[in-house]
């Protein structure tokens, strides 16, 4: 089990953990029913904080950022010599929570998303693992709550019993929905972004090989050009040239610069 704090990459608090370890923080959290804010960060879900002050607070505010991607894994290892046999990633991640939830009896709860996809994930994630407990499921309203339905929200969640919450609204959206839900819902949140599809059937997963050297996100672009064109073809050449000036010690990039948000976005 490897867990040895977190480390700055372009002034995102990353944790150098492993499976293991994320795992036994979660599931720690979940048995105290104590509030945790966890999202699994790869270069777009990292960048998101790195080009937004408000968001960079969000995202430093996490219990757990766990290294989603194999470049933020990378990072860890040439900036900070930080040597993990492997990404964290976030759809193997849910995998091994949903795993631990089941044996311990940590019931779940899944939000965000459309209703299909919901359905298809339960039934998926019962099939996989039949003792595990859902306690509930609630698809996204794709739009801003109102103080009302925020409340209805928490409620439900709260209510159902659920344990652990994972979060399936895309980035930044859902990484927000756990900063501003956390201190109303004691448990851990989880952001696991494109999971949901993943285990749902929805969207295919790339490659084994692809996923080791780096290059999932040219499979996903290859799979949906018209939607993340912007997001890999942009974002992934200035990650890697701000990365080279923090590694050349050109540029020094402080988390402190991050601005707490004015007010509270509460998308559902």
């Amino acid at each position: 089990m490897i867990d040895e704090g977190k480390h700055n990459v372009l002034g995102i608090h990353i944790d150098a953990v492993d499976y293991d370890a994320a795992v036994e923080r979660v599931v720690s959290a979940a048995r105290a029913r104590h509030p945790m804010a966890v999202s699994a960060l790869a270069v777009h879900g990292l960048m998101t904080g790195v080009l937004d002050g408000y968001h960079k607070y969000r995202l430093n505010d996490f219990e757990l950022l766990v290294p989603d991607g194999q470049p933020v894994r990378w990072a860890l290892q040439w900036l900070h010599g930080v040597r993990l046999a492997e990404r964290v990633y976030g759809p193997t991640l849910m995998l091994e929570i949903c795993r631990r939830a089941s044996e311990e009896q940590l019931p779940i709860y899944l939000f965000g998303g459309t209703c299909e996809l919901l359905d298809a994930l339960s039934a998926n994630l019962r099939e996989r693992f039949p003792s595990l407990q859902i306690a509930g499921a609630r698809c996204s309203r794709f739009r801003r709550l109102s103080p009302a339905e925020r409340e209805e929200t928490v409620a439900a969640i709260r209510d159902s019993g659920a344990a652990i919450t994972f979060v399936g609204l895309g980035c930044p959206r859902q990484e927000v929905w756990a900063y501003e839900f956390r201190c109303a819902l004691s448990m851990p949140l989880i952001a696991v972004g494109a999971a949901f599809n993943f285990h749902a059937g929805q969207i295919a997963q790339a490659p084994r090989f692809l996923q080791d050297h780096g290059l999932e996100w040219l499979f996903r672009l290859f799979c949906e050009p018209r939607r993340l064109w912007k997001r890999y073809l942009l974002l992934n050449p200035l990650y890697l040239s701000l990365l080279s000036l923090q590694i050349s010690g050109l540029c020094r990039f402080d988390s402190a610069d991050a601005s707490k948000p004015k007010e509270a976005i509460y998308y559902g």
